[in-house]
């Protein structure tokens, strides 16, 4: 069979700019005539249209605040909860690094929990255990950070109860869930608070680094705000100690214009996904596992394959690019190898899904022969 003349890719990062130039193009002109171009009108508002894009219909009222990039949004609420040094925050390893970066920028204590092997997000049971009984010699924990990863939200209900209890923060990490919902709430409004990544990758994505948080704490709104730009409240005065880590104009204007398009392209990757599950019906490769009650968004269309890389290589032949999320866990990894925690089960479950997850193309702007390419490679496994 000759090979297609046309690669699939595992992304595309210009589809949705060239899909929509006309307007991000307008909105950044505006920007650029305003004058203004960091902590304006522009953050302000997409500030405001988050927030009730949050909160539509189904959940408390959510405020918003703008930041440098999704790292910066998970150490932002830390700060905010007066989390750091003496304090540790439980998390998992199977998750983009920046998940741990930011818990260490803030001085605390990473503790990382295994994952559920269906879902790849955080096994409630095993967390639960751990806030029991901690591994010595730890502080105590202080927050949890479940990953609601590849658009699957993760069982919230099972931890809000003893968290609460505990006097534990639960910060919902919806870096690549932008959208999706948990037994109809929407994901970030259910926990204490949330940190949402805006990078370009993302189901709702900038053009450049950004970042959002989202709380129905007033109070926890005003502190964020303050911190992330040197704990001000009136400039040039710092009541509290704070950073710099700012959304600028630019990128809140192509968001505010790319947010009312999210609901739409969730639907398009989620019909999409539905082309691949039958696709692989009856094959030996299952499709993604869906929770009970999960609105599923499809940052990922993510496999279990044994024998990836071969699996892998059949697909590029046939034109279809793929990609890996994530191959090393954290734990893993040389910065972190040996020097932190983890939950009774040393997060062997992560460590396995490491060896066989890989990634189809999914994005809004696939066409349908793009669709029906990777279909038919899929039908051959």
């Amino acid at each position: 069979m000759n090979a297609p003349t046309s690669l699939v890719p595992q992304a595309d990062l210009g589809a949705s700019y060239r899909a929509h130039k006309d307007a991000i193009d307008a909105a950044v002109a505006r920007v650029l005539a305003s004058g203004w171009y960091i902590l304006g009108q522009e953050g302000k508002a997409f500030e405001e249209e988050f927030g009730a894009w949050l909160s539509a219909g189904n959940g408390p009222s959510m405020q918003a605040i703008g930041c440098a990039n999704g790292t910066d949004a998970i150490a932002l609420v830390l700060r905010g909860l007066g989390i750091g040094p003496g304090c540790s925050v439980a998390t998992v390893s199977h998750t983009a690094v920046a998940t741990v970066a930011a818990i260490e920028m803030v001085g605390a204590t990473p503790v990382l929990i295994d994952i559920d092997p269906k879902t790849f997000c955080m096994d409630m049971a095993e967390f639960l255990a751990v806030l029991e009984s901690p591994p010595p010699g730890l502080p105590p924990i202080r927050a949890v950070i479940p990953v609601h990863i590849y658009g699957h939200a993760c069982d919230l209900d099972a931890i809000l109860g003893p968290c609460r209890a505990a006097g534990v923060a639960v910060i919902e990490d919806v870096a690549q869930a932008h959208g999706g919902r948990l037994h109809g709430r929407m994901l970030g409004t259910i926990g204490d608070a949330a940190a949402f990544s805006l990078y370009p990758t993302k189901n709702l994505g900038a053009l450049g680094d950004a970042g959002i948080t989202a709380t129905p704490d007033a109070q926890l709104a005003t502190r964020m705000g303050a911190i992330r730009q040197y704990g001000w409240h009136q400039r040039y005065i710092s009541d509290v100690p704070g950073v710099n880590s700012r959304l600028d104009e630019m990128q809140a204007a192509i968001l505010r214009v790319r947010l009312p398009l999210l609901d739409a392209g969730n639907a398009r990757r989620r019909a999409v996904a539905a082309a691949y599950d039958a696709a692989l019906a009856d094959g030996p490769v299952a499709p993604p596992y869906r929770a009970p009650g999960v609105e599923h968004v499809f940052h990922q269309y993510v496999l279990r394959v044994p024998g990836r890389e071969a699996v892998m290589e059949r697909l590029r032949v046939q034109g279809v690019a793929t990609a890996i999320h994530y191959p090393v866990p954290v734990h893993e990894q040389a910065a972190y190898r040996g020097r932190i925690a983890t939950g009774p089960a040393a997060c062997a479950e992560t460590s396995r899904a490491a060896t066989e997850v890989m990634s189809l193309p999914v994005f809004p702007e696939m066409t349908e022969a793009q669709v029906e390419q990777v279909c038919a490679a899929l039908r051959t496994l």
